[in-house]
């Protein structure tokens, strides 16, 4: 049995460059236009020599020329190097898994032609598949565990920097800068509302500091209170805040919820506050 796996291992490795070469022609063929774009500009060969010592790899496993575990190993290591690889081409996690059932079949066409050819047992070739399959599973959980994580991280960079772009501390004049805040107010975004603020009050040598409400949906308790404590920070630094585009219906929520507003400074606008702090400026 183990030399009869050995001539099946044998007939994959002698193929490798074949099978390579095929998954690659199919994959060109079923490429989007944009995909074949960034296609031209690797290294054809190069592409095929990832893939063919990719195949190598099962039929080393069947020849056992090397450790099964440092197959699992190698196998682990590609995964991570092709799964970040397909990410950056933008390559879709269900298009690049489909080269899985490609190797799986012209494998199998191999293994079929070596049996034929040297009069193998039917149990020879479930032998092989208790080897093969496995470690295709293998590679297929390394190459998307991998893509997965570049995705998330991808995702989570794009949403800090959106948050980032949602507390602009817009200056004004010299010591006056304006803060409109738009959409809804999430305990993520109220935190950087928090650290922003203050990072921008003392680089612009802040005197006063106009929040805008006018775009806020919601106000709620957890929003008033993050409020208060952006003004109590800014007062610490001798910032004054000014809260300006408080609507009728914020207005209505604010007394219904109680929420004590009568000692901060408020404006019905923009332009009224401005003229506020320019006569405390003159």
């Amino acid at each position: 049995m183990e030399n009869d796996l050995k001539i099946l291992g044998e007939a994959i490795l002698e193929a490798k460059h074949e099978i390579a070469k095929k998954v690659h022609e199919i994959r060109l063929a079923e490429a989007t236009e944009e995909q074949k774009q960034i296609a031209s500009q690797l290294d054809e060969q190069e592409v095929i020599n990832i893939r063919a010592n990719f195949v190598a790899r099962f039929g080393e496993a069947l020849v056992k020329g090397v450790d099964k575990e440092k197959i699992y190993n190698d196998i682990e290591q590609w995964g991570k190097e092709t799964g970040q690889f397909a990410y950056s081409l933008g390559v879709s996690l269900d298009e690049a898994l489909g080269d899985t059932a490609f190797y799986r079949t012209f494998i199998s066409e191999v293994i079929e032609e070596a049996v034929i050819k040297h009069n193998l047992s039917v149990r020879t070739v479930f032998a092989s598949a208790r080897v093969i399959d496995p470690l295709l599973d293998h590679a297929v959980y390394c190459f998307s565990l991998t893509y997965i994580h570049f995705y998330k991280e991808t995702l989570e960079n794009a949403k800090t920097a959106f948050i980032e772009l949602s507390v602009p501390v817009v200056p004004l004049s010299k010591g006056i800068a304006v803060l409109p805040l738009i959409g809804n107010m999430d305990t993520e975004r109220a935190g950087l509302l928090m650290e922003e603020t203050l990072k921008a009050a003392k680089r612009l040598n802040l005197t006063h500091l106009i929040l805008d409400l006018s775009g806020v949906l919601v106000v709620d308790t957890m929003v008033a209170d993050q409020i208060f404590k952006v003004i109590d920070a800014l007062k610490l630094l001798g910032v004054q805040t000014i809260l300006t585009g408080i609507r009728p219906e914020i207005a209505q929520t604010v007394v219904s919820l109680g929420l004590d507003f009568s000692k901060q400074v408020t404006w019905a606008n923009l332009q009224q506050a401005l003229v506020d702090v320019q006569l405390f400026h003159n």
